[in-house]
C-alpha cells in the first residue's frame, strides 16, 4: 500500500464510485460531447434562440462549414440541439438547444468564465514547462 492509497477520495472520485459503472460510462459519454472543440461554442452562441446554419457560424469564430455541421448532428443527435428544415427554395435550416442543451448554459458560462480568467496563469505554465 503507499501513501496515495491512504489519501482521501475527492468528492468527484465519491460520485463516481456511487454512480456505478454504468454511470461512469455516462459521465465519460457526455463530457466527450461537450468537451470537444466546438460543442460549448455552439451552446453559447443557441443561448439566445434560434439561429439559421450561416447565422451560427457567424457566431462561432474559426468553425469550418464541415465541423459545424457535424458538431450540431451530434449535439442533435444526443438530444441537445434540434434542427429545423424549412420546405423553400433554397431550403431555410435553423437550429435551437432543447430543453435539455438550455440546462447547459449556466455551466457553460462557468466554463468559459473560468477559461478567460486562467488562460494567462495557463500561458506562462505552459511556456514554463516547454523551456525546461
Amino acid at each position: 500500500m503507499t501513501l496515495a492509497d491512504d489519501a482521501p477520495s475527492t468528492e468527484y472520485e465519491d460520485t463516481c464510485k456511487r454512480a456505478g459503472e454504468e454511470h461512469g460510462r455516462a459521465i465519460r459519454t457526455v463530457l466527450d460531447r461537450i468537451g470537444d472543440k466546438w460543442s460549448l461554442l455552439v451552446i453559447g452562441a443557441l443561448q439566445h434562440g434560434t439561429l439559421r446554419f450561416t447565422e451560427l457560424q457567424r457566431h462561432v469564430p474559426g468553425v469550418s462549414q464541415r465541423m459545424l455541421t457535424l458538431t450540431v448532428r451530434q449535439l442533435e443527435r444526443d438530444g441537445l440541439v434540434t434542427r429545423t428544415v424549412h420546405a423553400e427554395v433554397p431550403p431555410r435550416v435553423e437550429y435551437r438547444l432543447t430543453a435539455v442543451g438550455e440546462t447547459l448554459i449556466e455551466p457553460s458560462l462557468a466554463l468559459a468564465q473560468w477559461a478567460i480568467e486562467h488562460y494567462p496563469a495557463i500561458e506562462r505554465a505552459r511556456e514554463a514547462f516547454d523551456g525546461s
